[in-house]
């Protein structure tokens, strides 16, 4: 099914389809909706045969980047066992901190077994038998939920020593972060994991070299290892039905802002936004759409002229953005661009971790200038500074945190420039207002002691 095709009324749910169930995060529920029938496939066959399957079914990183996860899986150096060799993790990454996303918690609170299944799987995929997954610490829901689901599959047996008879070894734990931005950032979120500070590493080497602990590492989003067995279960010829040619397969939108039903809507890759809102009510109070983001508050942002975009990789790329991690925020006439863009660009601001020069010193002054036009105190230049600070951070800082923190004000002004110049505030010369001296006059009086 590709974008064009799309309709509300041929949309089937394949991630999201257990979420209804009554007490979905059990073990009981997912077990008799068709759970760990496809770990039981996957432990049969040999590993080299699910990295050719994901492979194959054309699965992207579901967290933003897109990356071909099956060619990911293959980075992972294999073939040196025994002792001495390098042990192999997985890490899953449930830091979900991006401004609008909401699709992993809904996933871990609602359907915990399909992302642990999922780790099994991949584990067993990368020859990996130790798997961290992070949470944002704030999350503690999710944490309650993934942490008890663990160990619902550690008592069954799908979890532990030789799981299902197979002679294969994994142990899952449950991190929780500190609720730090930075850490969704892979390299930041492993020395996390490893008891640092979270900062970004700098690449080369990259963590399927050199990952957790000097180790090969493969680092996945949650919704990219839930949709692995799916995979496994319906072949990849069936996850290539979905969505288009080069981002096949269903992918969870969350739609927030100003809609009717704001919430997460499944979809085949390549909906548009004009489809979401039907799904999703339509504009609130029906107050026409003026900007949106495909992605969160990192993607440049879209207008009502992008409606019939369709949201893949390649569609958000083409019309000058990119579909990061799907979280479509809409806003309508009502909300002025260039506080959207002040508030997003504190959040940068304020969630750098400052170990770059470009990312730490141009986001406190973009958010100096941003905050001075919003009070209307700009200057005829501020347009041109700000353009020009993006400039130096875009493709120098250590992380994707610089480089996104610029696309709302790039964007911004490439749409609406006029709104920026439009609080620019005409300063005096050298005459000063007419209370301004009269107060002086009246001070000069008194110190004199002469009648006012």
């Amino acid at each position: 099914m590709t974008g064009t095709e799309i309709t509300p009324d041929t949309l089937t749910p394949v991630l999201t389809r257990r979420w209804s169930e009554e007490r979905s995060w059990t073990l009981e529920t997912y077990e008799r909706t068709g759970g760990y029938r496809a770990l039981r496939t996957a432990l049969a066959a040999h590993p080299d045969q699910l990295i050719t399957l994901v492979k194959d079914s054309g699965l992207r990183g579901r967290g933003g980047a897109g990356f071909p996860t099956g060619m990911k899986w293959s980075f992972i150096p294999q073939g040196a066992e025994g002792p001495g060799a390098k042990p192999k993790y997985l890490v899953v990454n449930a830091d979900e901190g991006e401004p609008g996303t909401c699709k992993d918690i809904p996933t871990m609170m609602a359907d915990p077994h399909s992302l642990i299944e999922g780790c099994v799987i991949t584990s067993y995929a990368i020859r990996a038998n130790f798997c961290a997954i992070y949470v944002r610490g704030e999350a503690l829901h999710p944490i309650r939920r993934v942490r008890a689901a663990v160990a619902e599959a550690y008592a069954k047996g799908y979890l532990g020593k030789d799981i299902l008879g197979t002679g294969f070894d994994l142990d899952i734990v449950v991190h929780a972060g500190a609720g730090a931005y930075i850490c969704g950032e892979e390299t930041a979120l492993l020395d996390s994991l490893e008891g640092r500070r979270g900062q970004p590493r700098l690449k080369p080497p990259f963590p399927a070299t050199a990952g957790l602990y000097a180790s090969p590492t493969v680092v996945n989003n949650v919704e990219t290892i839930a949709s692995v067995p799916f995979i496994v279960a319906g072949g990849s010829d069936w996850f290539r039905t979905m969505g288009s040619e080069k981002s096949p397969g269903p992918k969870i939108y969350s739609v927030s802002g100003h809609v009717e039903r704001p919430g997460q809507y499944e979809a085949p890759m390549g909906i548009t936004l004009r489809t979401l809102l039907e799904l999703a009510g339509g504009m609130k109070d029906g107050i026409p759409l003026k900007f949106w983001t495909p992605g969160g508050s990192s993607t440049p942002m879209f207008t009502a002229e992008h409606l019939d975009v369709p949201l893949d990789f390649e569609g958000a790329a083409g019309a000058g953005s990119m579909l990061g991690t799907t979280a479509v925020q809409v806003f309508n006439e009502t909300v002025s661009v260039p506080w959207a863009v002040m508030k997003w660009t504190e959040f940068y601001k304020h969630e750098s971790c400052g170990k770059c020069t470009p990312c730490r010193e141009g986001t406190y002054w973009l958010v100096q200038i941003l905050e001075r036009m919003v009070h209307g105190e700009g200057t005829a230049e501020d347009v041109e500074t700000m353009l020009d600070v993006c400039d130096n951070i875009l493709g120098r800082s250590f992380c994707a945190l610089g480089d996104g923190a610029t696309s709302p004000i790039t964007s911004g002004i490439k749409y609406f420039r006029q709104e920026f110049l439009d609080l620019i505030a005409e300063q005096p010369a050298v005459a000063r207002p007419a209370q301004l001296a009269d107060v002086e006059r009246a001070a000069d009086t008194e110190l004199s002691g002469a009648p006012a």
